[in-house]
Formats: C-alpha cells, structure tokens, sequence
C-alpha cells in the first residue's frame, strides 16, 4: 500500500509534468526554461486554461477587468476581517465570489490573490487600499497596489515567480482542487480546497522561514556551525529538498536568475548563495544516504522580499500564481475525470460478535 499514494497515478493530465530524476518542469509542452522571465503570467494563464475555458479576445485586458470586479465586489466587506491573518482574510474573502464554471469565475478567480493581498496589507497598516489598473499587466498591479509605484524590475521579478509557481502536476493542493472538483462542485470551491491545503508548512509555508534561517546565521556568523548543529538536532534546512525532485529543483534556478536582475539584492543574493553551498556540503556530509538539493523555496524568499512583500503575506502571493493551475485543473478533471473516491483499509478492531 502507497501510503500517502506515492507513485500512484490518481489522474491524467494535460497542464503539466514533474520529472523528479531529470530535474525538469514541462508546463503544456513547455519547458519551464522557456517560460519563465519570457512569456506573461497572463500568457501562461491561457496556456493552461486552452482547451479547458474558452478564452477571451485578450487576456490581458479581461484579466485587468477581473481585478477591477474582484476589487469593487469585495472592497466593503474587508474590514470585517481585519482581525484574521492576511492568509485566512485572502480565503475568507475569496468565498464570497461567485461558485461558477464559466470564464468570468475563472478570470475572478485569478484575479482574487493579485488583488486582496495588497489591499489586505494595506489594510492592516491603516493605510487606503488602492484600486486596480486594468491597463496594466497582473504582476505590475499587483506591485502598485502594494504601494510600490510603477516599478518595472519588481513587476518582472513578480511575473517571473508567477509563471515559475503557476502549476506543478498533483501536488497537495493541486489534488484538492481536483477532488472537490470530481463532485461537480464549482471552480471556487475547488480553489478553496486549494488554499486549505496551501495554507500547511509541508506545501506552501517554507518561504518565509528560509529568510528566518538566513537572519539567524547571519546573527551567528559562522553558517557552517549554524547548520551543522542544526541538522545534527534533526531540524529541517528550509529551502533544501523536495518530496518529488531526486536533484535541484528547476524553479531554483529561474528564481535566482529573476532576482540576480535586482539591483537591491546584491548583497542579500550573495549571502544567500554562501549559505546555500555550505548547506549542500552539510547535508551531504550528515545526510549521505538522502538527496537534498536546494528547492523553489529558497529563491522563493529572496524573491518576494525584493519585491517588497512581507514575509506573512509569501503563501498568499504563491496562491497568486498557484491559482491559475488549481482553475485549469478542476477543468480538466471536471470534463475528463470521474468522481474522486480511494479505498481505505480498516486497521482497527474486528467488528464485535453480537
């Protein structure tokens, strides 16, 4: 028995492949290489969705329109979350959109994380929200309704992430949606399964502790005893290893080129890659029977603290990207798939005898 159905085929698929030993991404025919820093996140978006959605004329211009929708439907009822974490607050209000399967729900749908985490960042400053900008493109809103302007490189560097996150075959969360889905339930609802499996440290947490971990060697200054005494205590290296890729992770890689392009992490990136080469000779050293390479976390971090969002916020902003994978998917599963029911086996007591 596959306990946790590892190597077990649960669906087939057209949006994307995992090859865990090659080290490669292929998202609909694409490597990741030849999307990420290249093709819009509003281009990867209709990627995924062809086939599944009927799409616009332009995506960029409907998905400008999504956020402007999400934004007037949900701007009033905000400050009733005010008290929950920016995360549960983003859910909370990504439920009260419509549970539909047509094009509109699905470009809301999108639109919702690119659009609710800055204005509920704002919002917990006391500061106003700001309104979307359909003229410009998903990642550069999001950007300027952080507070940040028109900022060219942080909207690239964003893009860049989207893209790289957008989808990455069955993964936790993925297959919630696509359970939820089976049941003939609609796209928001697949998508708050979504975001109920994101939310755990094990899927879509670790970013934000990769740069608590960089701090903390930093105060110490010395990585190698850092991480030594911290592997020898049996403690996870965030950033490092992954439950599918044997060797590094690809979207390390595209990551690291993204934020390489901002001039403010100079210093940040070149700490990070000190730490980042002295870890992979601890975990061979201490670990030699596992393969633990550096995973999309690292640069994750790196990443969106560049660009200017706060570490509570970094699962909210990988919903941004991960959103446009877990729609195509409850597509795909809804028209080709059947309804989602595993067996279990009863390890319990033996019925009593009456």
């Amino acid at each position: 028995m596959a306990i946790g159905l590892d190597d077990v085929v649960a669906a087939e698929t057209m949006l994307s492949d995992v090859d865990g030993a090659r080290g490669q991404l292929v998202i609909r025919g694409h490597r990741l290489d030849e999307l990420a820093g290249r093709a819009s996140f509003e281009q990867v978006t209709a990627l995924l969705f062809d086939g599944l959605i009927p799409l616009p004329a332009a995506m960029p211009a409907a998905m400008g329109a999504a956020r402007g929708e999400v934004f007037g439907r949900t701007r009033p009822l905000l400050p009733l979350l005010a008290d929950l974490p920016v995360y549960d607050a983003m859910r909370a209000a990504v439920a009260l959109l419509a549970d539909g399967t047509e094009t509109e729900d699905a470009l809301m749908l999108v639109a919702a994380p690119a659009v609710l985490i800055p204005a509920l960042l704002r919002q917990a400053e006391g500061r106003d929200m700001i309104a979307p900008d359909p003229t410009l493109g998903h990642a550069a809103d999001a950007v300027r309704m952080l507070g940040l302007g028109r900022d060219a490189a942080r909207a690239a560097a964003l893009d860049t992430y989207l893209v790289t996150v957008s989808d990455h075959g069955l993964n936790a969360s993925t297959f919630a949606a696509r359970v939820v889905a089976s049941t003939a339930a609609g796209l928001t609802s697949a998508v708050l399964a979504g975001l109920g499996a994101l939310k755990g440290p094990l899927h879509g947490g670790a970013p934000g502790p990769v740069l608590d971990m960089l701090d903390a060697i930093a105060a110490a200054g010395d990585a190698r005893a850092w991480l030594s005494r911290a592997v020898a205590r049996g403690e996870r290296l965030m950033g490092f290893g992954h439950r599918i890729y044997r060797v590094r992770d690809p979207r390390a890689d595209a990551l690291k080129a993204a934020v390489a392009l901002l001039p403010q992490t100079a210093g940040r990136l070149a700490e990070a890659q000190a730490v980042e080469a002295v870890a992979l000779d601890v975990l061979r050293a201490h670990r030699p029977g596992r393969v633990l390479e550096t995973n999309v976390e690292f640069y994750t971090a790196l990443l969106l603290e560049a660009v200017g969002f706060p570490r509570e916020a970094f699962t909210g902003v990988f919903a941004m990207g991960r959103v446009a994978g877990w729609v195509a998917h409850a597509r795909e599963q809804a028209l080709t798939g059947r309804l989602i029911r595993p067996q279990s086996r009863y390890v319990a007591h033996p019925p009593v005898a009456a």
